[in-house]
């Protein structure tokens, strides 16, 4: 190999470590995404002793109407615990969760309703969570959601009506005067 050759060959080689070097010195650089854990969905997640609450949002149709509770409640400890989520104005409900399970309160045939929301659908109230096992507490933040999607409409709280959908009274008022025509 001629002086010349060797040359472009440590080029090479040079450019080929510098290349290396700034890939790998990407991650080292950056923050990683994914060590960072978040609510991906509507609702938010909090975590009281052995109880984890995940996806938890309250669908209502206003601020001092009833609200139900969705979303899931798992309790890792060996004993039944009993959740109490308080509410706005001394609302409250409580969940049953067996040992090393969960319940989905979306699933549920005893829907977990708080007798009033205390915020305006699109706004965050505040929850306080209390598990009977540790007897360990804390407040956390829940969006209110109303029914005009879809997926949500079938949460509401007995005898709401989403906003912005007519009442039946509403619908046979407006359409009383077009059935002259």
């Amino acid at each position: 190999m001629n002086r010349g050759q060797r040359g472009k060959l440590a080029m090479a080689a040079a450019a080929l470590s510098v290349g290396l070097l700034a890939l790998t010195g990407c991650g080292y650089v950056n923050a990683q995404q994914t060590s960072q854990q978040y609510a991906a969905s509507d609702g938010t997640r909090a975590d009281v002793g052995p109880v984890q609450l995940r996806n938890m949002l309250i669908v209502s149709t206003g601020e001092n109407e009833p609200g139900r509770l969705i979303g899931a409640v798992y309790n890792s400890s060996s004993k039944d615990v009993k959740v109490t989520l308080k509410g706005a104005e001394g609302s409250q409900t409580e969940v049953s969760v067996k040992q090393n399970s969960y319940t989905l309160l979306n699933d549920s045939t005893d829907a977990a309703t708080l007798s009033t929301t205390g915020g305006k659908p699109g706004s965050l109230v505040d929850v306080q969570v209390t598990e009977d096992g540790t007897n360990v507490s804390k407040s956390f933040k829940v969006p209110v959601v109303d029914g005009t999607l879809k997926e949500y409409e079938s949460y509401l709280p007995a005898g709401s009506t989403p906003t912005g959908t007519p009442t039946p009274s509403e619908t046979a008022t407006t359409a009383a005067p077009s059935e002259g025509h």
